[in-house]
Protein backbone atom coordinates (compact mmCIF):
# COMPACT_ATOMS: atom_id res chain seq x y z
CA UNK A 1 0.00 0.00 0.00
CA UNK A 2 2.34 2.63 0.80
CA UNK A 3 4.78 1.67 -2.04
CA UNK A 4 1.07 2.21 -4.36
CA UNK A 5 0.59 5.22 -2.98
CA UNK A 6 4.29 6.41 -3.17
CA UNK A 7 4.68 6.14 -6.74
CA UNK A 8 0.90 8.05 -7.11
CA UNK A 9 2.28 10.90 -5.45
CA UNK A 10 5.58 11.16 -7.50
CA UNK A 11 3.60 10.54 -10.58
CA UNK A 12 1.52 13.46 -10.19
CA UNK A 13 3.95 15.56 -8.79
CA UNK A 14 6.41 14.59 -11.96
CA UNK A 15 3.51 15.91 -13.77
CA UNK A 16 2.69 19.26 -12.12
CA UNK A 17 6.35 20.45 -11.41
CA UNK A 18 7.75 20.13 -15.26
CA UNK A 19 8.30 23.18 -16.90
CA UNK A 20 5.49 24.14 -19.29
CA UNK A 21 7.79 26.12 -21.59
CA UNK A 22 8.39 23.59 -25.06
CA UNK A 23 11.76 25.09 -25.27
CA UNK A 24 13.55 21.93 -24.96
CA UNK A 25 12.41 18.79 -27.48
CA UNK A 26 13.02 16.32 -25.25
CA UNK A 27 11.04 17.55 -22.30
CA UNK A 28 8.30 18.11 -24.55
CA UNK A 29 8.29 14.96 -25.52
CA UNK A 30 8.56 13.13 -22.20
CA UNK A 31 5.23 15.48 -21.43
CA UNK A 32 3.33 13.01 -23.21
CA UNK A 33 1.57 10.85 -20.68
CA UNK A 34 0.42 7.19 -21.00
CA UNK A 35 -0.24 5.57 -24.70
CA UNK A 36 -2.23 2.49 -24.69
CA UNK A 37 -2.11 0.45 -27.53
CA UNK A 38 -5.33 -2.05 -27.79
CA UNK A 39 -9.22 -0.82 -26.89
CA UNK A 40 -10.21 -4.14 -25.44
CA UNK A 41 -10.84 -5.04 -22.08
CA UNK A 42 -6.96 -5.00 -21.31
CA UNK A 43 -6.48 -1.15 -22.48
CA UNK A 44 -9.03 0.48 -21.63
CA UNK A 45 -9.49 -1.58 -18.47
CA UNK A 46 -5.52 0.39 -17.89
CA UNK A 47 -7.17 3.67 -18.71
CA UNK A 48 -9.36 3.23 -15.98
CA UNK A 49 -7.45 2.24 -13.04
CA UNK A 50 -4.70 5.14 -13.60
CA UNK A 51 -7.20 7.44 -13.79
CA UNK A 52 -9.15 5.66 -10.21
CA UNK A 53 -5.88 5.24 -8.34
CA UNK A 54 -3.50 8.06 -9.68
CA UNK A 55 -6.58 10.44 -8.29
CA UNK A 56 -5.32 13.35 -10.92
CA UNK A 57 -6.79 14.14 -14.17
CA UNK A 58 -3.32 16.12 -15.51
CA UNK A 59 -2.19 12.47 -16.35
CA UNK A 60 -2.34 12.61 -20.06
CA UNK A 61 -4.01 8.91 -21.30
CA UNK A 62 -4.27 7.88 -25.18
CA UNK A 63 -5.56 4.74 -26.62
CA UNK A 64 -4.68 3.43 -30.11
CA UNK A 65 -7.12 1.31 -31.81
CA UNK A 66 -6.32 -0.25 -35.64
CA UNK A 67 -10.09 -0.98 -35.88
CA UNK A 68 -12.77 1.26 -36.32
CA UNK A 69 -14.40 0.13 -33.34
CA UNK A 70 -13.50 -0.55 -29.63
CA UNK A 71 -13.88 -3.44 -28.17
CA UNK A 72 -10.66 -5.91 -29.17
CA UNK A 73 -12.11 -9.51 -29.25
CA UNK A 74 -15.74 -8.37 -27.70
CA UNK A 75 -17.70 -8.39 -30.20
CA UNK A 76 -21.14 -8.61 -31.62
CA UNK A 77 -22.58 -9.85 -35.31
CA UNK A 78 -25.57 -8.82 -36.98
CA UNK A 79 -27.57 -11.74 -38.79
CA UNK A 80 -30.82 -11.12 -40.31
CA UNK A 81 -31.31 -8.02 -38.45
CA UNK A 82 -30.64 -9.40 -34.79
CA UNK A 83 -27.51 -9.01 -32.88
CA UNK A 84 -25.67 -11.68 -31.86
CA UNK A 85 -21.98 -12.48 -29.49
CA UNK A 86 -19.38 -13.39 -31.82
CA UNK A 87 -16.06 -12.98 -29.35
CA UNK A 88 -15.85 -13.17 -25.57
CA UNK A 89 -19.49 -14.24 -24.46
CA UNK A 90 -19.81 -14.88 -21.32
CA UNK A 91 -18.80 -13.37 -17.26
CA UNK A 92 -18.76 -14.89 -14.40
CA UNK A 93 -20.67 -13.98 -11.02
CA UNK A 94 -17.63 -13.92 -9.29
CA UNK A 95 -15.84 -11.46 -11.68
CA UNK A 96 -15.98 -8.51 -9.93
CA UNK A 97 -14.14 -6.05 -12.02
CA UNK A 98 -16.30 -6.80 -14.58
CA UNK A 99 -19.36 -6.76 -12.44
CA UNK A 100 -18.71 -3.41 -10.72
CA UNK A 101 -17.84 -1.90 -14.59
CA UNK A 102 -21.34 -2.73 -15.47
CA UNK A 103 -23.07 -1.66 -12.60
CA UNK A 104 -21.12 2.00 -12.43
CA UNK A 105 -21.59 2.31 -16.33
CA UNK A 106 -25.78 1.00 -15.87
CA UNK A 107 -25.57 -1.56 -18.18
CA UNK A 108 -27.91 -4.08 -18.52
CA UNK A 109 -27.12 -7.41 -17.57
CA UNK A 110 -28.71 -10.37 -18.97
CA UNK A 111 -29.10 -13.67 -17.56
CA UNK A 112 -29.32 -17.13 -19.58
CA UNK A 113 -33.24 -17.79 -20.75
CA UNK A 114 -34.31 -21.26 -19.12
CA UNK A 115 -35.92 -22.65 -22.20
CA UNK A 116 -38.05 -26.11 -21.44
CA UNK A 117 -37.11 -26.75 -24.93
CA UNK A 118 -33.28 -27.11 -24.56
CA UNK A 119 -31.60 -30.32 -24.95
CA UNK A 120 -27.61 -31.30 -25.71
CA UNK A 121 -26.34 -34.62 -27.21
CA UNK A 122 -22.46 -35.44 -28.14
CA UNK A 123 -22.26 -36.50 -31.50
CA UNK A 124 -19.37 -38.90 -32.53
CA UNK A 125 -19.41 -38.11 -36.56
CA UNK A 126 -21.79 -40.93 -36.88
CA UNK A 127 -24.01 -41.28 -33.31
CA UNK A 128 -25.02 -39.65 -30.63
CA UNK A 129 -23.46 -40.83 -27.78
CA UNK A 130 -25.46 -39.40 -25.32
CA UNK A 131 -28.31 -37.17 -25.42
CA UNK A 132 -30.45 -35.77 -22.86
CA UNK A 133 -34.63 -36.75 -22.64
CA UNK A 134 -36.41 -33.58 -24.68
CA UNK A 135 -40.22 -33.93 -24.07
CA UNK A 136 -42.23 -31.07 -24.36
CA UNK A 137 -44.35 -30.68 -21.26
CA UNK A 138 -46.98 -27.75 -20.77
CA UNK A 139 -46.95 -28.20 -16.84
CA UNK A 140 -44.24 -27.30 -14.47
CA UNK A 141 -44.26 -30.40 -12.10
CA UNK A 142 -43.95 -32.63 -15.39
CA UNK A 143 -40.97 -30.47 -16.13
CA UNK A 144 -39.31 -30.92 -13.16
CA UNK A 145 -40.06 -35.22 -13.43
CA UNK A 146 -37.82 -34.38 -16.54
CA UNK A 147 -35.33 -32.05 -15.02
CA UNK A 148 -34.72 -35.29 -12.58
CA UNK A 149 -34.39 -38.01 -15.19
CA UNK A 150 -31.83 -36.00 -16.65
CA UNK A 151 -30.36 -35.86 -13.63
CA UNK A 152 -30.08 -39.40 -12.87
CA UNK A 153 -29.00 -39.85 -16.79
CA UNK A 154 -26.09 -37.87 -15.91
CA UNK A 155 -24.92 -39.12 -12.60
CA UNK A 156 -25.28 -42.62 -14.11
CA UNK A 157 -22.90 -42.14 -16.53
CA UNK A 158 -20.46 -39.83 -14.59
CA UNK A 159 -20.82 -40.41 -10.95
CA UNK A 160 -19.21 -38.91 -8.33
CA UNK A 161 -16.85 -37.68 -10.75
CA UNK A 162 -19.09 -34.65 -11.55
CA UNK A 163 -18.36 -33.52 -7.99
CA UNK A 164 -14.86 -34.18 -7.45
CA UNK A 165 -14.43 -31.88 -10.36
CA UNK A 166 -16.56 -29.39 -8.95
CA UNK A 167 -14.29 -29.43 -5.84
CA UNK A 168 -11.44 -28.83 -7.91
CA UNK A 169 -12.87 -25.89 -9.82
CA UNK A 170 -13.88 -24.04 -6.72
CA UNK A 171 -10.83 -23.92 -4.95
CA UNK A 172 -9.09 -22.35 -7.70
CA UNK A 173 -11.87 -20.14 -7.92
CA UNK A 174 -11.26 -19.49 -4.39
CA UNK A 175 -7.39 -18.95 -5.06
CA UNK A 176 -8.12 -16.45 -7.76
CA UNK A 177 -10.32 -14.29 -5.93
CA UNK A 178 -7.16 -13.22 -3.65
CA UNK A 179 -6.70 -10.38 -6.32
CA UNK A 180 -9.32 -8.72 -5.26
CA UNK A 181 -8.22 -7.79 -1.66
CA UNK A 182 -7.10 -4.67 -0.49
CA UNK A 183 -3.98 -2.96 -1.17
CA UNK A 184 -2.90 -3.82 2.49
CA UNK A 185 -2.38 -7.50 1.69
CA UNK A 186 -1.94 -7.75 -1.78
CA UNK A 187 1.47 -6.60 -3.43
CA UNK A 188 2.33 -5.15 -7.16
CA UNK A 189 3.55 -7.99 -9.14
CA UNK A 190 6.82 -7.41 -11.22
CA UNK A 191 5.88 -10.60 -12.70
CA UNK A 192 3.84 -13.03 -13.95
CA UNK A 193 5.27 -16.30 -12.26
CA UNK A 194 5.03 -13.98 -8.90
CA UNK A 195 1.58 -12.43 -9.48
CA UNK A 196 0.32 -16.48 -9.87
CA UNK A 197 2.89 -18.10 -6.87
CA UNK A 198 1.01 -15.14 -4.63
CA UNK A 199 -2.49 -16.69 -5.42
CA UNK A 200 -1.63 -20.54 -5.20
CA UNK A 201 -2.21 -20.78 -8.66
CA UNK A 202 1.44 -21.05 -10.58
CA UNK A 203 1.78 -25.07 -10.33
CA UNK A 204 -1.66 -25.59 -12.29
CA UNK A 205 0.42 -23.77 -15.22
CA UNK A 206 3.37 -26.51 -14.95
CA UNK A 207 1.10 -29.63 -15.40
CA UNK A 208 -1.86 -30.44 -17.95
CA UNK A 209 -5.53 -30.16 -16.82
CA UNK A 210 -5.34 -33.68 -17.90
CA UNK A 211 -3.06 -34.86 -15.39
CA UNK A 212 -4.94 -32.35 -12.99
CA UNK A 213 -8.15 -33.96 -13.15
CA UNK A 214 -6.84 -37.64 -12.70
CA UNK A 215 -5.37 -36.78 -9.55
CA UNK A 216 -8.55 -35.47 -8.69
CA UNK A 217 -9.76 -38.43 -9.15
CA UNK A 218 -12.32 -38.07 -11.83
CA UNK A 219 -13.22 -40.96 -14.40
CA UNK A 220 -11.18 -41.13 -18.06
CA UNK A 221 -15.14 -41.30 -19.55
CA UNK A 222 -15.68 -38.32 -18.13
CA UNK A 223 -12.56 -36.50 -18.79
CA UNK A 224 -12.85 -38.11 -22.55
CA UNK A 225 -16.20 -36.90 -23.09
CA UNK A 226 -17.96 -33.99 -20.61
CA UNK A 227 -14.39 -32.52 -19.64
CA UNK A 228 -13.57 -32.02 -23.74
CA UNK A 229 -17.08 -31.85 -25.32
CA UNK A 230 -19.73 -30.00 -23.78
CA UNK A 231 -18.29 -26.77 -24.11
CA UNK A 232 -21.16 -25.37 -26.13
CA UNK A 233 -23.09 -25.07 -22.74
CA UNK A 234 -21.66 -21.51 -21.51
CA UNK A 235 -20.05 -20.49 -24.57
CA UNK A 236 -24.42 -20.13 -26.11
CA UNK A 237 -25.34 -18.80 -22.49
CA UNK A 238 -24.18 -15.76 -23.17
CA UNK A 239 -26.51 -15.15 -26.84
CA UNK A 240 -29.26 -15.47 -23.85
CA UNK A 241 -31.02 -18.47 -26.03
CA UNK A 242 -31.85 -21.35 -25.30
CA UNK A 243 -29.96 -23.50 -23.01
CA UNK A 244 -30.41 -26.71 -21.04
CA UNK A 245 -32.00 -25.56 -17.62
CA UNK A 246 -29.70 -25.90 -14.71
CA UNK A 247 -32.84 -27.43 -12.99
CA UNK A 248 -31.71 -30.69 -15.17
CA UNK A 249 -28.79 -31.25 -13.34
CA UNK A 250 -30.74 -30.85 -10.03
CA UNK A 251 -28.93 -32.91 -8.08
CA UNK A 252 -25.39 -30.43 -8.80
CA UNK A 253 -27.50 -27.78 -7.43
CA UNK A 254 -26.61 -27.85 -4.14
CA UNK A 255 -22.93 -27.59 -5.13
CA UNK A 256 -23.66 -23.96 -6.87
CA UNK A 257 -21.98 -24.73 -9.99
CA UNK A 258 -22.53 -26.88 -12.88
CA UNK A 259 -19.42 -29.13 -13.95
CA UNK A 260 -19.70 -28.54 -17.37
CA UNK A 261 -16.84 -27.39 -19.52
CA UNK A 262 -15.63 -25.17 -22.57
CA UNK A 263 -12.14 -26.39 -23.18
CA UNK A 264 -13.29 -27.59 -26.48
CA UNK A 265 -14.67 -24.37 -28.27
CA UNK A 266 -13.64 -21.74 -25.15
CA UNK A 267 -10.57 -22.58 -25.89
CA UNK A 268 -10.14 -24.88 -28.92
CA UNK A 269 -8.25 -27.24 -27.52
CA UNK A 270 -8.13 -30.43 -25.39
CA UNK A 271 -7.19 -31.39 -22.03
CA UNK A 272 -3.94 -31.26 -22.92
CA UNK A 273 -3.55 -27.68 -22.25
CA UNK A 274 -1.93 -26.24 -18.59
CA UNK A 275 -4.43 -26.98 -15.43
CA UNK A 276 -5.15 -23.10 -14.45
CA UNK A 277 -6.62 -22.28 -18.35
CA UNK A 278 -8.78 -25.50 -17.92
CA UNK A 279 -9.61 -24.78 -14.63
CA UNK A 280 -10.82 -21.17 -15.99
CA UNK A 281 -12.57 -23.01 -18.62
CA UNK A 282 -14.48 -24.94 -16.08
CA UNK A 283 -15.31 -22.19 -14.23
CA UNK A 284 -17.36 -21.02 -16.73
CA UNK A 285 -20.48 -23.28 -15.70
CA UNK A 286 -22.91 -22.74 -13.29
CA UNK A 287 -25.23 -20.67 -11.91
CA UNK A 288 -24.83 -16.42 -12.75
CA UNK A 289 -23.74 -16.29 -15.56
CA UNK A 290 -24.04 -12.75 -17.25
CA UNK A 291 -23.38 -10.68 -19.96
CA UNK A 292 -24.25 -7.36 -21.07
CA UNK A 293 -27.20 -6.83 -23.10
CA UNK A 294 -26.46 -5.08 -26.62
CA UNK A 295 -22.80 -6.66 -26.43
CA UNK A 296 -20.04 -6.79 -23.92
CA UNK A 297 -18.11 -4.25 -25.98
CA UNK A 298 -19.77 -1.59 -24.11
CA UNK A 299 -17.90 -2.36 -21.28
CA UNK A 300 -14.84 -1.19 -22.69
CA UNK A 301 -16.64 1.81 -24.19
CA UNK A 302 -17.60 2.72 -21.00
CA UNK A 303 -14.43 2.43 -19.08
CA UNK A 304 -12.70 4.79 -22.12
CA UNK A 305 -15.29 7.47 -22.22
CA UNK A 306 -15.27 8.00 -18.15
CA UNK A 307 -11.47 7.92 -17.91
CA UNK A 308 -11.35 10.76 -19.99
CA UNK A 309 -8.84 9.58 -22.83
CA UNK A 310 -7.92 10.40 -26.26
CA UNK A 311 -9.16 7.65 -28.40
CA UNK A 312 -7.17 7.16 -31.66
CA UNK A 313 -9.55 4.71 -33.87
CA UNK A 314 -8.44 3.26 -37.11
CA UNK A 315 -4.62 3.76 -36.28
CA UNK A 316 -2.32 0.71 -36.33
CA UNK A 317 0.97 1.26 -34.54
CA UNK A 318 3.86 -0.04 -36.04
CA UNK A 319 6.79 0.70 -34.23
CA UNK A 320 7.72 1.51 -30.63
CA UNK A 321 11.30 3.43 -30.18
CA UNK A 322 13.03 4.57 -26.74
CA UNK A 323 14.65 7.67 -27.48
CA UNK A 324 16.83 7.67 -23.95
CA UNK A 325 13.84 9.63 -22.14
CA UNK A 326 10.61 8.71 -23.92
CA UNK A 327 9.19 6.55 -26.31
CA UNK A 328 8.26 7.35 -30.45
CA UNK A 329 5.04 5.36 -31.18
CA UNK A 330 4.91 5.20 -34.92
CA UNK A 331 1.58 4.56 -36.99
CA UNK A 332 0.75 3.12 -40.93
CA UNK A 333 -1.40 6.70 -40.83
CA UNK A 334 2.11 8.05 -40.67
CA UNK A 335 1.71 10.03 -37.14
CA UNK A 336 4.47 10.40 -34.95
CA UNK A 337 3.39 10.17 -30.75
CA UNK A 338 5.95 10.95 -28.23
CA UNK A 339 4.95 9.03 -24.74
CA UNK A 340 6.52 8.74 -21.32
CA UNK A 341 4.86 5.21 -20.92
CA UNK A 342 3.70 2.80 -23.30
CA UNK A 343 1.27 0.23 -22.66
CA UNK A 344 1.00 -3.00 -25.03
CA UNK A 345 -2.75 -4.44 -24.71
CA UNK A 346 -3.28 -6.33 -27.65
CA UNK A 347 -1.52 -10.44 -27.86
CA UNK A 348 1.75 -9.62 -29.84
CA UNK A 349 1.80 -12.59 -31.52
CA UNK A 350 -0.03 -11.46 -34.61
CA UNK A 351 1.24 -8.06 -34.84
CA UNK A 352 4.06 -6.46 -36.54
CA UNK A 353 5.28 -3.81 -34.27
CA UNK A 354 9.14 -3.22 -34.20
CA UNK A 355 10.81 -2.53 -31.44
CA UNK A 356 13.91 -0.45 -30.69
CA UNK A 357 15.89 -1.45 -29.10
CA UNK A 358 14.39 -4.81 -29.53
CA UNK A 359 12.68 -7.18 -27.31
CA UNK A 360 12.81 -10.80 -25.90
CA UNK A 361 9.72 -12.66 -25.18
CA UNK A 362 8.70 -16.83 -25.16
CA UNK A 363 7.56 -17.48 -28.77
CA UNK A 364 3.65 -18.15 -28.53
CA UNK A 365 1.23 -19.19 -31.13
CA UNK A 366 -2.35 -17.97 -31.22
CA UNK A 367 -4.67 -20.45 -31.09
CA UNK A 368 -7.70 -19.45 -34.16
CA UNK A 369 -11.01 -19.99 -33.62
CA UNK A 370 -13.33 -20.22 -36.81
CA UNK A 371 -17.33 -18.77 -36.01
CA UNK A 372 -19.56 -18.99 -38.19
CA UNK A 373 -23.28 -17.87 -38.32
CA UNK A 374 -25.92 -19.80 -40.16
CA UNK A 375 -29.51 -18.58 -40.54
CA UNK A 376 -31.38 -21.91 -42.08
CA UNK A 377 -32.41 -25.52 -40.52
CA UNK A 378 -29.89 -28.85 -40.10
CA UNK A 379 -30.17 -31.87 -42.22
CA UNK A 380 -31.39 -34.68 -40.00
CA UNK A 381 -29.87 -37.53 -42.21
CA UNK A 382 -26.20 -35.36 -41.69
CA UNK A 383 -26.82 -36.75 -38.03
CA UNK A 384 -28.45 -39.76 -39.04
CA UNK A 385 -31.31 -39.20 -37.84
CA UNK A 386 -35.19 -38.88 -39.13
CA UNK A 387 -36.45 -35.61 -38.18
CA UNK A 388 -34.83 -31.91 -37.14
CA UNK A 389 -36.49 -32.28 -34.02
CA UNK A 390 -34.50 -35.08 -33.45
CA UNK A 391 -30.89 -32.92 -33.21
CA UNK A 392 -30.72 -31.78 -29.57
CA UNK A 393 -30.69 -27.55 -29.00
CA UNK A 394 -26.68 -27.66 -28.42
CA UNK A 395 -24.37 -30.49 -30.26
CA UNK A 396 -20.85 -31.00 -28.90
CA UNK A 397 -18.12 -33.38 -30.73
CA UNK A 398 -15.70 -35.58 -29.22
CA UNK A 399 -11.99 -34.78 -29.67
CA UNK A 400 -11.61 -36.29 -33.44
CA UNK A 401 -9.94 -35.12 -36.00
CA UNK A 402 -12.51 -36.19 -38.58
CA UNK A 403 -15.16 -33.85 -37.16
CA UNK A 404 -15.41 -30.90 -39.05
CA UNK A 405 -16.49 -28.96 -36.16
CA UNK A 406 -16.66 -28.56 -32.12
CA UNK A 407 -20.09 -27.51 -31.52
CA UNK A 408 -23.26 -26.28 -33.25
CA UNK A 409 -26.25 -24.66 -31.27
CA UNK A 410 -29.48 -23.01 -31.86
CA UNK A 411 -28.88 -19.13 -30.90
CA UNK A 412 -32.78 -18.53 -31.87
CA UNK A 413 -35.78 -20.68 -33.06
CA UNK A 414 -37.76 -18.22 -35.75
CA UNK A 415 -39.96 -21.42 -36.94
CA UNK A 416 -40.00 -24.71 -37.25
CA UNK A 417 -37.72 -25.18 -39.63
CA UNK A 418 -35.87 -21.86 -39.22
CA UNK A 419 -33.26 -20.80 -36.76
CA UNK A 420 -30.14 -19.13 -36.49
CA UNK A 421 -27.16 -21.08 -35.35
CA UNK A 422 -23.38 -20.71 -34.61
CA UNK A 423 -20.83 -22.72 -35.14
CA UNK A 424 -17.37 -23.12 -33.29
CA UNK A 425 -14.85 -24.98 -35.89
CA UNK A 426 -10.98 -25.31 -35.69
CA UNK A 427 -11.04 -24.64 -39.49
CA UNK A 428 -13.33 -22.53 -41.94
CA UNK A 429 -16.25 -24.03 -42.78
CA UNK A 430 -16.66 -24.27 -46.79
CA UNK A 431 -20.02 -24.16 -48.59
CA UNK A 432 -19.89 -26.91 -49.65
CA UNK A 433 -19.65 -28.95 -46.52
CA UNK A 434 -22.42 -26.31 -45.13
CA UNK A 435 -24.54 -27.47 -47.58
CA UNK A 436 -24.41 -31.11 -46.59
CA UNK A 437 -24.73 -29.92 -42.22
CA UNK A 438 -27.61 -27.65 -43.58
CA UNK A 439 -30.63 -28.77 -45.78
CA UNK A 440 -31.78 -25.07 -45.39
CA UNK A 441 -29.39 -22.05 -45.53
CA UNK A 442 -30.48 -18.59 -46.28
CA UNK A 443 -27.70 -16.59 -44.74
CA UNK A 444 -24.02 -17.39 -43.70
CA UNK A 445 -21.72 -15.66 -41.71
CA UNK A 446 -17.90 -16.47 -40.99
CA UNK A 447 -15.16 -14.82 -38.29
CA UNK A 448 -12.18 -16.11 -38.01
CA UNK A 449 -10.81 -15.21 -34.22
CA UNK A 450 -7.31 -15.33 -33.00
CA UNK A 451 -9.11 -15.73 -30.24
CA UNK A 452 -6.48 -17.09 -27.39
CA UNK A 453 -2.66 -18.90 -26.86
CA UNK A 454 -2.17 -21.82 -27.67
CA UNK A 455 -1.84 -23.61 -24.48
CA UNK A 456 0.96 -25.58 -23.29
CA UNK A 457 2.24 -27.01 -19.64
CA UNK A 458 4.62 -26.05 -18.18
CA UNK A 459 4.18 -22.46 -19.64
CA UNK A 460 6.69 -19.73 -19.95
CA UNK A 461 5.52 -16.19 -19.32
CA UNK A 462 6.52 -12.76 -20.87
CA UNK A 463 7.35 -10.03 -18.19
CA UNK A 464 5.12 -7.70 -17.57
CA UNK A 465 7.70 -5.06 -18.05
CA UNK A 466 9.29 -5.57 -21.55
CA UNK A 467 12.49 -3.55 -21.07
CA UNK A 468 12.88 -2.62 -18.01
CA UNK A 469 11.67 1.01 -17.98
CA UNK A 470 8.31 1.87 -18.84
CA UNK A 471 7.29 -0.24 -21.82
CA UNK A 472 4.48 -2.62 -20.15
CA UNK A 473 2.47 -5.86 -21.67
CA UNK A 474 -0.34 -6.42 -20.41
CA UNK A 475 -1.36 -9.58 -22.42
CA UNK A 476 1.68 -11.35 -20.50
CA UNK A 477 -1.16 -12.59 -18.30
CA UNK A 478 -2.72 -14.82 -20.95
CA UNK A 479 -0.82 -17.51 -20.72
CA UNK A 480 -2.53 -18.30 -17.31
CA UNK A 481 -5.99 -18.22 -18.89
CA UNK A 482 -7.47 -15.60 -21.61
CA UNK A 483 -11.07 -14.31 -20.33
CA UNK A 484 -12.55 -10.67 -19.94
CA UNK A 485 -11.56 -10.78 -16.13
CA UNK A 486 -8.29 -12.01 -16.41
CA UNK A 487 -7.65 -9.30 -18.71
CA UNK A 488 -8.82 -6.63 -15.96
CA UNK A 489 -7.13 -8.52 -13.13
CA UNK A 490 -3.64 -8.05 -15.22
CA UNK A 491 -4.39 -4.62 -16.25
CA UNK A 492 -5.17 -3.54 -12.52
CA UNK A 493 -1.67 -4.61 -11.86
CA UNK A 494 -0.35 -2.81 -14.47
CA UNK A 495 -1.37 0.26 -13.33
CA UNK A 496 -0.77 0.24 -9.66
CA UNK A 497 2.87 -1.14 -11.49
CA UNK A 498 2.93 1.86 -13.85
CA UNK A 499 2.34 4.22 -10.60
CA UNK A 500 4.50 2.31 -8.18
CA UNK A 501 7.62 2.45 -10.45
CA UNK A 502 7.14 5.78 -11.38
CA UNK A 503 9.33 6.86 -7.84
CA UNK A 504 12.01 5.53 -10.26
CA UNK A 505 11.82 8.15 -12.84
CA UNK A 506 14.62 10.85 -13.81
CA UNK A 507 12.19 12.91 -16.19
CA UNK A 508 9.50 15.08 -15.65
CA UNK A 509 6.27 15.43 -17.19
CA UNK A 510 4.84 18.59 -18.67
CA UNK A 511 1.81 20.14 -16.64
CA UNK A 512 0.31 21.81 -19.51
CA UNK A 513 -1.21 18.89 -20.45
CA UNK A 514 -5.19 18.67 -21.48
CA UNK A 515 -7.55 15.41 -21.54
CA UNK A 516 -10.52 14.78 -23.70
CA UNK A 517 -13.34 12.20 -23.82
CA UNK A 518 -13.89 10.22 -26.43
CA UNK A 519 -17.49 10.91 -26.63
CA UNK A 520 -17.57 11.73 -29.93
CA UNK A 521 -16.27 8.90 -31.77
CA UNK A 522 -18.81 5.99 -32.79
CA UNK A 523 -17.37 3.56 -29.99
CA UNK A 524 -18.55 0.41 -31.80
CA UNK A 525 -20.58 -1.26 -34.66
CA UNK A 526 -21.29 -4.87 -35.46
CA UNK A 527 -18.49 -7.07 -37.51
Amino acid sequence: MKNTMLGVLLFSLLILSAPSSSSSSSSAAASEGVCIIGSGIGGSSVAHFLRKYSDSELIRIRIFERQGVVGGRMATVSVSGETFEAGASILHPKNYHALNFAKSFNLTIQTPSLDSDSSFGIWDGRNFLFKTLDIDFKFPFCQKILSLANSFLMFFRYGFSLFRMTNFVETTVDNFLKYYESFESRPVFETVDEMLTWAGLYNLTTRTLEEELLDAGLYPLLIQELVTELAHFTSNWSDNVSCVPLSAFGFLSSLHHLPLVITRVNYGQSVSISGLAGAVSLAGAGDGLWSIEGGNWQIAAGLINSSHVELHLQEEIESISYLGDHYELNSTNGNSYPCEVTVIATPLDEQNISFTPSISIPNRSLHHTHATFVRGFLNPAYFGVSTGSEIPTLVGTIESHDLPFSSISVLKQHSEKDATYKIFSRKPMADALLDRIFSIRMETLRINWGAYPHYNAPERFAPFVLDGRHLYYVNAFENAASTMETSAVAAENIARLILSRSSGKTKSSSSNLKSSTSNTYDLHSDL
